[in-house]
């Protein structure tokens, strides 16, 4: 971490990157854009870091309204409570314990799991919506360019 004077808070900055794959296996997050988020979150409020605060503050604005709305019901409110609840992972020696049984850690430090994912019914909502824009931009390009364009079936 160049970018941070004192080596310790340096340290302790490098180890909560390198671990951060480790927390998503520890709480069941995979990897995609709302999960990070939600994973931001529990982030947050384990370790009360900035950046973690500010990727949760403003991420979620990339997402579209349906996605947005699943994050803050379902995942927010778990990801806050299990986050400021947890036993502190920073410490945690992640090497040391490859043979270990997740579930078995989970418990050891407090994590439950989240909600459920139903992404899938989100996504096809999403999907909808952008397949209703194409066409609506194929019909304003038709009216405006009749005889330059094939009629959409």
């Amino acid at each position: 971490m160049h970018y941070i004077d004192d080596p310790e808070l340096a340290y302790v900055i490098q180890r909560y990157r390198e671990c951060h794959d480790f927390y998503h296996c520890i709480t069941d997050m995979p990897v995609s854009v709302e999960y990070e988020l939600a994973l931001k979150f529990f982030e947050f409020a384990h370790f009360g870091l900035p950046m973690a605060g500010i990727s949760a503050a403003f991420g979620h604005l990339r997402l579209d309204w349906n996605k947005r709305n699943a994050l803050f019901r379902d995942y927010v409110p778990w990801a806050l409570r299990c986050g400021a609840s947890a036993k502190p992972l920073i410490a945690v020696y992640w090497e040391e314990r490859w043979e270990q049984n997740v579930e078995e850690m989970k418990r050891e430090f407090g994590i439950w799991d989240p909600p459920p994912p139903d992404w899938s019914k989100i996504v096809a909502l999403s999907e909808a919506k952008k397949a209703k824009k194409r066409k609506a931009a194929v019909l304003v390009a038709q009216q405006q360019h009749p005889n330059e364009l094939p009629a959409s079936s």
